[in-house]
């Protein structure tokens, strides 16, 4: 499944923080999305997830393709590792968390509830409903917050053997994920430009 954005402008807090953007993310691709705090990635992918519409532009291929990993895992602090897993491989239809487990080095916290685990543990918890979705897109923001160096190495591995099975990723980070299939993508280059004064109204001057 391709996806394909074509001159999309989004908005946060009803203000355009990028305009013109297109590009084309296809079948055993990632694209890395690059740019300062606060310039409107985590709005771009928020958009691209369906979590909002689009000021304009046409977003294709998205339609229940996509897993969506944002700033926060989506854990229930109570439950174990394995009953977090369960719930959303039977949320997506995913026959075996296993794979999950183990992509993630997860299988001996299997047990153990997911408030009690560090920051890290519980990142990649997050991280591994990834691979219990089934779907081809991935999307996510700043995936590697609160992970050791080994738990990056293990990321992207996770991400390689996706883009090998055909899928394909769109990734916020600073990190260098060492993935030859990335491209990068800058968010700068698509900074929406502010209104001129005269197009304000003036009674709120």
């Amino acid at each position: 499944m391709t996806l394909n954005v074509t001159d999309l402008s989004i908005a946060r807090g009803g203000l355009p923080v990028l305009e013109g953007l297109s590009f084309q993310l296809m079948p055993g691709r990632a694209l890395i999305l690059r740019g300062p705090n606060g310039i409107g990635k985590t709005t771009l992918l928020r958009t691209i997830a369906g979590l909002q519409p689009p000021l304009s532009g046409q977003i294709d291929g998205a339609e229940d393709q996509i897993a969506y990993a944002a700033h926060s895992d989506g854990l229930k602090p109570a439950l174990t590792v394995t009953e977090n897993l369960t719930f959303w491989a039977r949320v997506f239809g995913s026959a075996s968390i296993t794979p999950a487990l183990e992509a993630f080095d997860l299988t001996a916290l299997q047990d153990r509830p997911a408030g009690a685990l560090s920051a890290g543990q519980k990142r990649r918890l997050g991280l591994s409903r990834m691979l219990v979705t089934g779907r081809p897109i991935w999307v996510m923001d700043e995936p590697t917050v609160s992970l050791d160096t080994r738990s990056v190495t293990m990321f992207a591995d996770a991400v390689r053997a996706h883009l090998g099975q055909g899928g394909s990723a769109l990734i916020a980070t600073h990190i260098d994920l060492g993935l030859d299939e990335a491209e990068v993508l800058d968010a700068g280059a698509f900074k929406a430009r502010l209104p001129a004064l005269d197009d304000f109204d003036e009674g709120f001057l």
